[in-house]
C-alpha cells in the first residue's frame, strides 16, 4: 500500500531534536538554532497561550523528538515548522 510509505517516508524526513544546537526563550520569542546553522524563531504573540504566559511558564518546557511541548500551557511547536518558516523567510529575502 503506498499510503503508508509516503507517511513513513515524510516522518523519515522530518526535522527532529538531533538536528537541533539550541534552543532559547527571549522575552518575545522561542528561537531555535539547528546543526545547519539555520536560525528559527517562534514569536510568542503568534501563540495566544505563549502571549499570555509568564517567563517562568515559557521557560518551563520539554523537548520530544519532533519539537517543543508547554506542558502547563498544552502548546506545541514542531522543529520542522519552525525550520521550515525559518527556509521560506531565508528564500524570500
Amino acid at each position: 500500500m503506498h499510503v503508508g510509505k509516503n507517511i513513513s517516508r515524510r516522518i523519515s524526513e522530518m526535522i527532529n531534536r538531533t538536528q537541533i544546537e539550541n534552543i532559547k526563550i527571549t522575552d518575545n520569542a522561542v528561537v531555535v538554532l539547528f546543526k545547519d546553522s539555520t536560525v528559527g524563531k517562534e514569536w510568542f504573540s503568534e501563540y495566544p497561550p505563549l502571549a499570555n504566559a509568564t517567563l517562568q511558564e515559557r521557560e518551563n518546557f520539554t523537548v520530544s523528538y519532533f519539537g517543543i511541548h508547554w506542558p502547563s500551557l498544552d502548546e506545541d511547536l514542531s522543529f520542522d515548522g519552525i525550520y521550515k518558516k525559518a527556509e521560506n523567510l531565508v528564500e524570500n529575502i
